[in-house]
């Protein structure tokens, strides 16, 4: 029996974003919104890469708590 393809839950543009801000972060040019302060986790650069996927319009799950 063949596997069925899943539907990608990401659009291309999204990982862009997320290894943008990856990229910044480990150069330590990515900075939080608020208090401008650099950011130094992984996973907290990874959900400012996806929250700016979701603005510019790609095909990204809605954030956890956003329900």
């Amino acid at each position: 029996m063949p596997r069925r393809k899943k539907a990608r839950r990401y659009e291309e543009k999204a990982s862009e974003k997320v290894g943008r801000a990856l990229h910044e972060m480990k150069r330590g040019e990515l900075k939080s919104g608020g208090s401008g302060t650099r950011v130094r986790s992984r996973k907290q650069a990874i959900a400012i890469g996806l929250s700016g996927a979701r603005k510019a319009g790609g095909k990204v799950p809605p954030a956890p708590g956003s329900c």
